[in-house]
């Protein structure tokens, strides 16, 4: 059957001897193959030959002229500002490709127009990228642009939509580069492109605005508590790390609670919180980019740690085995050494527990207590990120005791004593 009719975009129904087919088609590099993309997200091969029959459902231009959902805002409503940096929350399907690309501003009200009902939506989009692309540069500017609105006394809250592989990281650094914070701040995302019927967007933008207008002032990362598309909890923003690469759920709570469970049409607060308030808010956003992070593994040569002094680093979070022990029996791979040298030519190197659960205590074993005589910060139940995080901003202050302020607790970043 001929099928040159159909254009990249198209949505149709193929039947072939087999089966039937239903997905928009996407551009093809071999002329005998009709290439489609399927409702689950996955793309397929049809050769153009076992096609008995084919129908368009949509065409490509109906599909691509959607109006968007009227741009006008009930004044009554609080004001809240969504910050848009880029990411799945924030990109279509490509019908060439069968990728995502990201999507007018506007559009991300299209996939959840109920968001006008909580609040009178201020949209800003600072830049556009995929969070794996984002650094220091980026997380200054997200604070940069958060900071008139913050100050601004006609503004509720803000929401910050985001890609998902690095916004944990983004959440953390905004929770040392503001302090004394006197509104809340959500940060949301997708784990499915909002042209999807299964895309996550919708109730995520529902709960940060319902979050944005509460009474909490805190910055939490807002997502879906189970694959249910029915509630959001907030989450603490240093307490909160990605556990899985596709799911709805995929970011989790590590040793702490959430701050409330969200529904689109209600909060409910589960824990003792910050109130929105008049204070001053503090932005500080000093930071020293040479730092990272290293998981010690079986057999690995910790002559690393003199590559790293040798490129400038200035300091080095080591994920450690156990409860806070490195590898030190085999002379060649006996970190001890190289860990104290670095340390006392000025380096400050921290541990945080490889576990994603549970906290640091070297006084238990022998190895846990040689590992302290070197010099190193033991960050208890800090999460790995989040102490790379901390450890980069607290280097960005020449003045500061390094010790001191990485053991201090600044934003909740880690607990005394776990109770679960």
């Amino acid at each position: 059957m001929k099928t040159k009719t159909f254009q990249p975009g198209d949505k149709i129904k193929i039947q072939t001897k087999s089966k039937s087919w239903e997905g928009y088609i996407l551009q093809s590099h071999d002329p005998e193959i009709i290439l489609l993309k399927l409702k689950s997200g996955y793309n397929i091969g049809l050769r153009e030959s076992e096609i008995l029959d084919a129908t368009i459902i949509k065409s490509t231009d109906k599909r691509n002229n959607t109006k968007l959902v009227s741009q006008r805002n009930d004044l009554q409503l609080p004001k809240v500002a969504i910050v848009i940096t880029g990411g799945t929350i924030s990109s279509r399907l490509d019908p060439k490709s069968g990728g995502v690309i990201p999507t007018d501003k506007g559009e991300i009200l299209n996939i959840a127009p109920d968001l006008k009902k909580i609040c009178n939506p201020i949209i800003v989009n600072p830049f556009t990228k995929f969070s794996e692309n984002m650094s220091y540069k980026d997380w200054k500017a997200i604070t940069e642009t958060c900071k008139k609105f913050i100050e601004d006394k006609t503004i509720s809250g803000i929401i910050i939509t985001h890609g998902t592989d690095f916004l944990h990281y983004t959440a953390a650094a905004l929770a040392f580069f503001i302090q004394n914070l006197n509104k809340p701040i959500a940060l949301t995302y997708s784990q499915r492109s909002i042209d999807r019927a299964s895309t996550d967007a919708a109730l995520n933008l529902l709960c940060a605005a319902k979050y944005a207008t509460s009474d909490i002032a805190e910055i939490a990362l807002i997502g879906h508590e189970t694959t249910s598309d029915d509630t959001c909890i907030a989450m603490p923003a240093t307490k909160v790390r990605k556990m899985h690469t596709s799911k709805r759920d995929a970011f989790k709570i590590i040793n702490d609670s959430p701050i409330a469970r969200i529904t689109k049409d209600n909060i409910k607060i589960l824990k003792e919180f910050n109130a929105r308030n008049n204070n001053t808010p503090k932005f500080d956003t000093k930071f020293e980019e040479k730092v990272t992070l290293i998981k010690i593994h079986p057999g690995q040569d910790p002559s690393i740690i003199d590559f790293y002094q040798s490129q400038g680093y200035k300091g080095i979070i080591l994920e450690v085995t156990g409860i806070g022990q490195v590898p030190t029996k085999d002379a060649k791979f006996n970190w001890l050494p190289k860990i104290k040298k670095a340390i006392s030519s000025g380096m400050t190197i921290c541990a945080t527990a490889q576990t994603i659960n549970g906290r640091l205590n070297p006084n238990v074993y022998t190895a846990g207590r040689d590992l302290q005589k070197t010099g190193i910060i033991f960050l208890k139940d800090m999460l790995s990120e989040t102490a790379l995080i901390k450890l980069s901003w607290v280097l960005g202050h020449k003045q500061w005791n390094k010790k001191k302020k990485m053991l201090e607790k600044i934003s909740n970043e880690f607990n005394d004593k776990i109770i679960k």
